[in-house]
């Protein structure tokens, strides 16, 4: 299904790795004001389409499996490309669209685009992407992957996933050993297990409580699990499912600091081994397996029959002022869009391929922590964004449930008045 505030230490390899931190004032400057984040080994001076035989891949990834990923990627791609090269630029997340459409103003930006998949009608409508329709057409292996993954706007594709990402309950089973409870499939279940964990002296939960897209990415299970829905949004449900999550913060099970985290953070602070859980996702595999000095698990959020799980992850474009579409095509169609490809975030990151062939892959059916996330898409699997958001609208609605669920954890508002001020609001943004 996506990271701000974390570090972007460049990768030891000879790859280059340029960074773009500065957004100016008018689009004509952006890309030149881009040219101070390089990292050692120089490269395109404005971070933007190369021409030639360079692919430039703009992305958000600072997580080291991710980035990681990103160079297995670019490996696989030149591998099978002689003479051609792939440029990744970080991009932090709270940044990419912003600077995506300012580039497309300025007619310039990458030639591949890896970014939040909900967020494709805002870059679409914005200029950033250009159509895949003649590419899809053309691609013969269209029918392996899930139409869930296909991104269109009034009818034109513009991005597509080469994986699924979700969120799922990390549990350290070391924890739910001391103190004696098993992995929980209720809400109940759940919260007796987190006030016994801090009766010990542990922390119950992590999560991100951003005031953006993040925030209300983690926040939908939670609010749907009471009987929230876009269809028809009412605003005592939506008051329920944030009064839960502050109790949460109130009973010293979350920390307040959530509110500041992405969700990377949380993560981190799970596999450090003081937290019994953390709501987080299949792509934290390779972090789980490199960072936590304890034994964990993986089970579905213990949702109601409303809840809901965004079947999210990453889409992928081809820039609108692209200099090299159709080597960008290539690039996609040899790294995310190929089932070997595909199996490469599996291992790497864990997350699910969108292609039937990848997805029957022993090294996905074979993988006991990524079961209980294919049992998860089929309870809870919800589409992300919810098709009822109007294209226009997805950014804002987003944004106005981010902010009500951050300021309702935080306790800058009561759940009641955050869900009332929220509900004011997506009400023109659903008309």
């Amino acid at each position: 299904m996506d990271i701000n505030g974390n570090d972007a230490r460049p990768t030891p390899r000879r790859r280059r790795w340029l960074t773009l931190t500065s957004l100016a004032a008018a689009s004509g400057l952006l890309l030149a004001a881009c040219t101070g984040g390089t990292s050692a080994g120089g490269g395109d001076a404005t971070g933007g389409s190369a021409g030639g035989d360079t692919v430039t891949v703009w992305h958000y990834f600072s997580d080291e499996n991710q980035v990681r990923l990103m160079d297995e990627l670019a490996d696989k791609f030149e591998a099978e490309h002689d003479g051609a090269t792939v440029e990744n630029v970080f991009v932090p997340y709270d940044q990419l669209n912003s600077k995506l459409v300012s580039a497309a103003g300025a007619e310039t930006g990458p030639d591949v685009v890896v970014f939040n998949g909900a967020e494709a009608s805002t870059l679409a409508l914005g200029g950033a992407l250009a159509p895949l329709d003649d590419y899809w057409a053309g691609f013969a292996d269209a029918d392996k992957v899930s139409p869930s993954v296909i991104h269109q706007v009034d009818g034109t594709t513009y991005a597509v996933q080469g994986y699924v990402n979700l969120l799922g309950l990390w549990y350290n089973a070391d924890i739910l050993a001391e103190i004696g409870v098993e992995p929980p499939t209720t809400m109940d279940e759940l919260e007796a297990a987190m006030a016994k964990a801090k009766d010990a002296g542990y922390a119950g939960i992590t999560l991100s409580a951003l005031p953006q897209s993040q925030g209300e990415w983690q926040a939908y299970p939670w609010i749907t699990s009471e009987g929230f829905s876009y269809d028809d949004p009412q605003a005592d449900a939506l008051a329920a499912g944030l009064a839960r999550v502050r109790g949460w913060v109130e009973n010293g099970w979350l920390s307040q600091e959530s509110v500041t985290w992405d969700q990377t953070v949380p993560f981190q602070q799970f596999a450090a081994g003081k937290t019994a859980f953390a709501a987080n996702g299949n792509w934290q595999m390779g972090t789980a397996k490199s960072d936590a000095q304890f034994e964990y698990g993986v089970v579905p959020l213990p949702l109601s029959s409303t809840g809901g799980v965004y079947l999210g992850g990453e889409g992928e474009g081809i820039g609108a002022f692209s200099k090299n579409p159709d080597l960008a095509w290539e690039y996609l169609t040899a790294t995310y869009l190929d089932a070997k490809g595909q199996l490469l975030p599996a291992e790497i990151v864990g997350s699910l391929p969108s292609r039937t062939d990848a997805a029957a892959d022993e090294s996905v059916t074979g993988n006991a922590l990524l079961e209980p996330f294919a049992q998860t898409i089929t309870k809870f699997g919800a589409n992300y964004p919810a098709s009822v958001i109007p294209a226009q609208s997805v950014a804002d609605v987003q944004l106005t449930l981010g902010q009500a669920w951050s300021a309702a954890v935080g306790g800058q508002k009561s759940p009641q008045q955050a869900a009332d001020d929220a509900i004011a609001a997506l009400g023109p943004l659903l008309d």
